[in-house]
């Protein structure tokens, strides 16, 4: 199974926000530059992240982004299935629906995939992903140099 890029990113934001002092935040546009993505891109996620309750989002001279109180604790297989969606890894009865489909074991095989990939990462959640050597590696990243 693949992430999409959007939850890609999404998890990259969450893990360095859980870096963050609790009095600090950031800018979605200083994470982006950190992160080395389109501004535009990291706003979609950070939307999409605080109607998850898991990111915080004040605008004015005060504003900025962090983890929302208890977002630490949240399991990362509930942002990644929240973002992915709970479709299957084939879609068997698309436009071109798979002549195998009425008796296909290969269907149900990755059904079951798919849930233990998600049941590897319920019970990591963004601490322990933010966590250790990542830690450091989260605080070093600064903004990519402008041409």
């Amino acid at each position: 199974m693949q992430l999409t890029g959007f939850t890609d990113l999404a998890l990259r934001l969450v893990m360095r926000l859980a870096v963050l002092e609790e009095d600090r935040t950031a800018t979605t546009s200083v994470l982006a530059d950190e992160l080395h993505v389109r501004y535009t891109h990291a706003a979609k996620v950070v939307a999409a992240l605080h109607r998850l309750g898991v990111v915080e989002a004040r605008r004015g001279r005060s504003g900025g982004l962090r983890l929302a109180a208890g977002a630490r604790e949240v399991s990362v297989g509930f942002i990644v299935r929240a973002l992915e969606g709970s479709s299957e890894v084939v879609d068997c009865d698309g436009a071109n629906p798979c002549p195998l489909r009425g008796g296909c074991r290969l269907r149900a095989a990755l059904r079951d995939a798919q849930e233990a990939f998600f049941a590897t990462l319920d019970p990591l959640t963004i601490a322990d992903v933010a966590g250790g050597p990542t830690r450091e590696l989260l605080l070093s990243l600064s903004p990519r140099r402008r041409a």
